[in-house]
């Protein structure tokens, strides 16, 4: 098997969520907002995109794209209403009849109100659903009515999860679906119409980025929601106890330097070592169905949480914390054979950070997954730290200056976690003197360009020398994160020729022969 390559040569890109692009309309989309940002990075010499998923979000989870209600469905927050516009399905009126929107914050609730007011105008004036490109789209997508059903079916139930509703329509009675479908026609139709509108507006987006030279780079979380229909339609497949229809082991992550307790993340555990092959090979036909689909979006692909393929934290769900659980093992290189043997190789990047075990790190380089390199990881002192760039012993890896996790690389240097003498250390590094601490952001993308890591990726945030306020998410705060965006007046021509002038200098610029 040959290795991964995800780049053919040495390259860089940026790192911002579509919800973080400049838009009057109260959150970034797929439509002018990406376009005008893919210029941006065009004429910055990037060659690739790198953002998070694109799955529905809900507000009871802080708006965060990694607990979605669905691992194959479109976010309609990011549907744009000027592709709408064009296409006659809303006017001009009811374009711009929103609240004053922040350019800095994304209020999730105010952009939900706005977008779907629109897309129900939109909906109500589709005439296509008996149309040629609409049976096309629902053929391709066979997740799409179930999908539809779930949503209109959460309608009805408020906040209860699907495990709490009527035992007929929880355990998905086919004539009492059938009854939701008649009963509710139109929400179901809005909820097909409004996948079929995200997915044409991101055929024409993936479209413009090849042409205009741009890798679309998306993002697999390895679990899935508990209250999605994911689960809702796949209850074999997860650990379900089969009267409560909960989770009887969950995901997480066992106690650390960071975490005496631990990390509960409450998903439900695939059923990876069943005794029923039935459930087996279908728990093998959902995964290809879902890398085909992401694969299907984008270019190459970041898995998150990459060492649970090898073994993974299972947790009792009656336990409070994450202490009491213990490592199973995982499918192994063989999911990932089977994959590409019905898939073909698939450019994939595997996220590895934290304790990586001599296993997890054969597994990695047994099927040749670039692993990342976090920079704001490598100052503790320590000089055979593998993040330090003297350390890289491949090319094979993406490096970064931080992730969407981290603070902000300006914020983490001014903070407590780092005192006046590791400073002066990280300055050395890059061959500065420390002085106020001014430029740090240039340093760390200095070192990461510079490094031998096939692909650079440098959040937008640490393009823009941004501090703490500008953080992405802060994991295990529940509330406050995802909203951070960027104003259009900070893509300036200016960044762009830093970017680009540092991507020529280290052999990374996209047009470079």
């Amino acid at each position: 098997m040959t290795k991964t390559d995800p780049l053919s040569r040495r390259a860089s890109g940026i790192l911002a969520h579509i919800s973080s692009l400049p838009s009057a309309f109260g959150i970034g989309d797929i439509g002018p907002s990406s376009r005008s940002f893919i210029r941006f990075l065009a004429a910055a010499g990037q060659s690739c995109w790198q953002f998070l998923p694109t799955v529905p979000t809900n507000p009871l989870f802080d708006s965060s794209p990694y607990m979605s209600t669905s691992a194959f469905a479109g976010s309609p927050l990011l549907i744009s209403p000027e592709l709408l516009l064009a296409e006659g399905l809303i006017t001009e009126s009811e374009l711009h009849d929103h609240p004053e929107f922040s350019p800095y914050r994304t209020d999730y609730r105010a952009v939900a109100e706005y977008k779907e007011r629109l897309l129900l105008q939109a909906c109500r004036r589709f005439t296509g659903f008996d149309g040629k490109a609409f049976r096309h789209f629902a053929k391709t997508a066979p997740w799409l009515e179930d999908y539809a059903l779930f949503m209109t079916i959460k309608e009805q139930y408020g906040d209860a999860g699907w495990f709490d509703w009527p035992p007929e329509l929880a355990g998905r009675h086919r004539q009492s679906l059938d009854q939701i479908r008649k009963k509710h026609r139109d929400r179901f139709r809005y909820y097909c119409f409004e996948q079929f509108e995200f997915f044409r507006q991101w055929r024409e987006l993936r479209t413009f980025a090849k042409e205009a030279g741009i890798r679309l780079y998306g993002d697999i979380p390895i679990y899935v929601g508990l209250d999605s229909v994911d689960v809702w339609t796949n209850q074999a497949i997860f650990t379900l106890d089969s009267t409560t229809l909960r989770p009887t082991r969950i995901a997480g992550v066992p106690p650390d330097y960071f975490s005496a307790t631990g990390q509960r993340w409450g998903n439900p555990l695939y059923r990876w070592k069943s005794r029923d092959p039935q459930v087996r090979a279908r728990l093998m036909d959902w995964w290809t169905a879902r890398m085909a689909a992401v694969f299907g979006m984008v270019d190459m692909v970041r898995i998150d949480h990459f060492r649970g393929f090898e073994s993974y934290w299972s947790i009792p769900a009656e336990c409070e914390t994450a202490v009491d659980g213990s490592w199973l093992p995982g499918p192994g290189k063989a999911f990932f054979d089977e994959i590409f043997k019905r898939l073909g190789r698939l450019d994939i990047i595997a996220e590895d950070l934290g304790v990586i075990t001599p296993k997890v790190a054969a597994l990695r380089d047994g099927l040749g997954f670039p692993g990342m390199k976090i920079l704001q990881f490598a100052f503790d002192g320590d000089p055979a730290n593998s993040y330090l760039p003297c350390n890289f012993t491949t090319t094979d890896c993406v490096v970064y200056t931080g992730t969407h996790d981290n603070d902000t690389t300006v914020g983490w240097f001014l903070s407590d976690m780092i005192d006046d003498r590791l400073r002066q250390q990280i300055k050395r590094h890059a061959n500065r003197h420390l002085h106020d601490g001014n430029g740090i952001h240039e340093d760390l993308i200095y070192l990461a360009m510079s490094s031998i890591s096939r692909l650079a990726i440098i959040p937008l945030q640490d393009a823009l020398g941004f501090g703490s306020d500008c953080r992405m998410n802060t994991p295990g705060v529940p509330t406050g994160n995802w909203g951070w965006r960027c104003a259009p007046e900070f893509l300036t021509p200016q960044l762009a020729a830093f970017l680009d002038e540092m991507s020529r200098r280290f052999g990374r610029h996209k047009r470079t022969d």
